[in-house]
Order: C-alpha cells, then sequence, then structure tokens
C-alpha cells in the first residue's frame, strides 16, 4: 500500500504497483542493494532507526529521503515492511549553505591574519619608494623604475583590501543611501567599461527604500559583477541592472534562512552570458577560484563581493546554469523614513608638513622608521614606541611635549584601543591618530567612539598620511 501523498510525490499511482512494482523500485539503484539488505536485517527483528537514501521518481529524477522501516508480522512471522518516507531536500539545501558559510568564514579568518602580515611587507616596500621619489625628480636615474615599484606596490594594497573586505575585517563607512542614484551614477562609467555589443538596461524600482551602506563599497560590488558578466559574454549580450523593495517573510527565509525578517531592498545583476556548470557555481565566492586565464584575473573580485554584501548584514545569491547566463542577487537591509545621504565630493587639499611633535606607536620596526623618515622630512619631531605600554611611559613623561599620536590599532601587549583609552585618562585633550590596515567587528567605529580623531590605512599612502596629520593638528 502506498498513500496518496506519496503517489503525487513519486509521479506514480496504484496501476503501477498492480502491473508488479514494489517500493524498492522506489529507491534509485545506486541505494538499491542497500536498502534491500536493511530490509532483511528489520525483517530479522534488528532496529535500524532512520536511513538516509537517494529515492526515484517515474521521470527518473532523485531526491533525498530518510525512511524509517519496521516489520510487518502475521501470525507471529515477519512478511513485509512497513516503512515512513520523508523528503529531506529542503533539509539537504540548508545544510549545505551552513557549510558553505563555516567554510566561507574560515577562509575568511584566515585571508584576514595573511593581509594584515602583508600590509606590513608592503608598507616597506611602497612606503620607501615613495620617500626616494620625493628626494628625486623626473628624469634621475631610476626615478622610473621607482616609480614601477610604487605602483606594484600599491596593487599588492589593493590585493590586500579586497582579501580584508572577503574577510569582512575591512571597516564600512555606513550612511543612508539610495541605490537607485548610484546605480544611474555608475551608468556612465559602466558604459565606457562595458562593449558597445552589450546592451545595459537598467530596470529600477520608484520609491525605493534606503540601505546603511557604503558607497564605495557598493560601486565597487557592481563593477565587479558587471565586469564579470562581459567577461561572459565576449560575443555580446544583454547586462541588466534591477532594484527592488523586498519584504523576507517566511517563504522567503525557508530558502534563504540567514535573513532575518523585515524590509530589504534587492538588487540584481543578471547577464545573458555563458553561465556556469554546478562544480563552478559551488565555488564562485570562493578567493583565488578563478576561471580566467592565468594574468586575467586575481580570483578576488567575487570573494571580494560576498565579504561586502556580509559586512553590510546582506545577502548574496546566484543562480547560473550553462548557456543561460548568470543573475546574482543581493539583499540588503532597508532603514525605512531615512533620507539617502547625497555623495561628497572629495576637497583636495594642499600637502604640508610642520613642526610639532608627534609620537608614533608601532609593534612593526621597519613601519615605525619609515613613518619617522617620513614625518621628519616634512619637518616634524618624531618620538618612537614600539608597543602600548611604552607608549603611555613615554607620553607620561613629556607630558605636553606631545602634539599629535599616531597610535597602530593591532599590537602586542595592551592592543591600541585599551592604549587609546589609557591616553584619554592621562589627557583628555590628547590627539591620537589611529592607524591600521586590518580591524574587526566595528573597531574603527568603537575606537572613534572612545576618543581618536581619525583613521589612516597602512600600507600608508604618503599623501593621506601627510593631510590626515595636518588635518588633526590644525583642529581646535
Amino acid at each position: 500500500f502506498v498513500n496518496r501523498n506519496a503517489f503525487g510525490h513519486f509521479g506514480l499511482s496504484q496501476d503501477d504497483f498492480e502491473r508488479g512494482m514494489n517500493g524498492f523500485d522506489m529507491i534509485a539503484p545506486e541505494d538499491r542493494p542497500r536498502a534491500i539488505e536493511n530490509s532483511i536485517r528489520v525483517m530479522r527483528g534488528e532496529k535500524l532507526g532512520l536511513n538516509e537514501y537517494l529515492a526515484l521518481k517515474r521521470d527518473g529524477s532523485t531526491f533525498p529521503v530518510i525512511m524509517h522501516s519496521t516489520a510487518k508480522y502475521l501470525d507471529g512471522k515477519p512478511v513485509g515492511i512497513r516503512g515512513i518516507v520523508i523528503d529531506i531536500t529542503e533539509t539537504k539545501k540548508l545544510e549545505a549553505q551552513l557549510r558553505q558559510a563555516h567554510k566561507m568564514e574560515a577562509v575568511g579568518t584566515l585571508a584576514g591574519g595573511i593581509a594584515h602580515d602583508f600590509n606590513n611587507l608592503l608598507q616597506a616596500v611602497q612606503g620607501y619608494a615613495e620617500l626616494l621619489l620625493l628626494k628625486g625628480r623626473e628624469g634621475d636615474v631610476g626615478y622610473r623604475e621607482l616609480q614601477e615599484i610604487s605602483r606594484a606596490a600599491k596593487r599588492g594594497g589593493e590585493l590586500t583590501r579586497q582579501l580584508l573586505m572577503f574577510s569582512r575585517k575591512m571597516e564600512s563607512t555606513l550612511q543612508p543611501v539610495d541605490l537607485n542614484r548610484v546605480v544611474e551614477e555608475l551608468r556612465m562609467l559602466l558604459e565606457r567599461t562595458i562593449p558597445k555589443m552589450i546592451e545595459i538596461e537598467l530596470r529600477l524600482t520608484g520609491n525605493l527604500h534606503a540601505v546603511s551602506a557604503d558607497i564605495s563599497q557598493i560601486e565597487q560590488v557592481l563593477m565587479n559583477l558587471a565586469v564579470n558578466a562581459r567577461d561572459a559574454m565576449p560575443d555580446g549580450g544583454k547586462l541588466t541592472i534591477e532594484t527592488r523593495n523586498a519584504i523576507a517573510d517566511e517563504e522567503v527565509r525557508r530558502s534563504q534562512p540567514e535573513l532575518t525578517p523585515g524590509n530589504y531592498v534587492a538588487l540584481a545583476v543578471a547577464d545573458t552570458g555563458q553561465g556556469m556548470d554546478k562544480t563552478t557555481l559551488e565555488h564562485v565566492f570562493d578567493p583565488f577560484f578563478t576561471t580566467k586565464e592565468v594574468g586575467k584575473g586575481t580570483g578576488l573580485g567575487l570573494a571580494m563581493v560576498y565579504g561586502i554584501v556580509k559586512n553590510h548584514r546582506g545577502y548574496i545569491t546566484c543562480v547560473s546554469k550553462p548557456g543561460e547566463g548568470t543573475r546574482f542577487e543581493i539583499y540588503l537591509p532597508a532603514i525605512a523614513g531615512t533620507q539617502a545621504t547625497p555623495p561628497v565630493d572629495a576637497r583636495e587639499t594642499e600637502l604640508r608638513g610642520g613642526s610639532e611633535t608627534v609620537l608614533l606607536v608601532d609593534d612593526d620596526d621597519s613601519v615605525r622608521a619609515l613613518g619617522a623618515e617620513l614625518l621628519q622630512m616634512f619637518g616634524y619631531s618624531v618620538i618612537s614606541a614600539n608597543d602600548g605600554e611604552s607608549a603611555l611611559q613615554v607620553y607620561g613623561e613629556t607630558r605636553g611635549g606631545i602634539d599629535l599620536v599616531i597610535l597602530d590599532l593591532i599590537m602586542p601587549g595592551i592592543g591600541g584601543t585599551q592604549c587609546l583609552e589609557r591616553l584619554l585618562e592621562m589627557d583628555p585633550r590628547v590627539r591620537v591618530v589611529v592607524a591600521s590596515g586590518y580591524s574587526i567587528g566595528g573597531q574603527i567605529e568603537r575606537v572613534a567612539e572612545i576618543g581618536a580623531r581619525a583613521f589612516i590605512h597602512k600600507p600608508y599612502d604618503v599623501d593621506e598620511m601627510l593631510m590626515t596629520v595636518r588635518g588633526v593638528l590644525d583642529q581646535e
């Protein structure tokens, strides 16, 4: 006997069983011998509990099930099997998503640690190259070679930033953002980047909710997805970017369990390109995974997209089949009733030095030496400390003689955050600039709330460092 629900699920009817079909025919061939063996054991009186099999439908498709079987008796003798079958397709999908999330978290932690160490190595290369460039001029022997070294180091710095975005250890500057405006303003750049044989279509929903986002990072997400779409359509096609308001109700969350209930803004990027097979799709967000030729890509673009979306408390999906194109969908939490902030153009600031005294705190010898030489070149007096404890001692001994502290955030011992707190206890008016290439869980936001005046990225960019230092020193 098979109930009506099973008939519908397997695409079978009673006629199939009257013509000789049995329960084992509903098990995929690769699992059928094990199912028969387990049934024999149950008939012998063994209790096997739940068993997992691959079930077989009339159309030849399969799906995972768990089955609980008991023996059916007549006059005290086993004469058959009674089984309860449960479809676990959705459970398997959720398990796969959970495994993927754990894997990405582990790889992200590794990537963040590598980026931290790599940043310090790059600092020496980039920093000293820029120092030598400042001391020389165009046409000097070796000047062009130094420029190439500096450019290569900056490209390396960009790779570490992508790793940090993937690992979610790169801080975001969040503000209310209208994604429609971001997409519209990026369209001109896309039209210059995407070949004319690829049509760009925008489908933007009116009255779109604002989201809390870092505009530059959202632009990076869009550009990475657009460039991937371009590469998937070498002979032309259509690139579509869509926005819409979405609600994460129970039905949506069954397929996307990471979403918490509430309002979202969905951002989709779709192409009509080559598509991806199942194996490629499973690794699409893995760092350093790429199907492009050697030298054509780093394999970090989509990993960075994944990291940025997660850093925005969002969720990203990818649907693709060979020959049918690819569609990425991103869900970002909506912030209803908040006016989006228009983008602000950065001001050009004159590069100036000074004569003040700076306490430079960093546990890396080469970074500390480079920072000191750079600041001294522009007129500053520099006192160095290699950890938080030494910095506190120096500041206490020279109270009033230090105009600014540049403080590394990640150091052994008491660390940058605790050092900042104790500096402020010693002197509430102390000017502190935090420096780091690696941050965890909103650390930059926390040190700003504690009292840090500004933040500079490592490896140091000469212009950024000097402008930040001068800007903080000029504050009232």
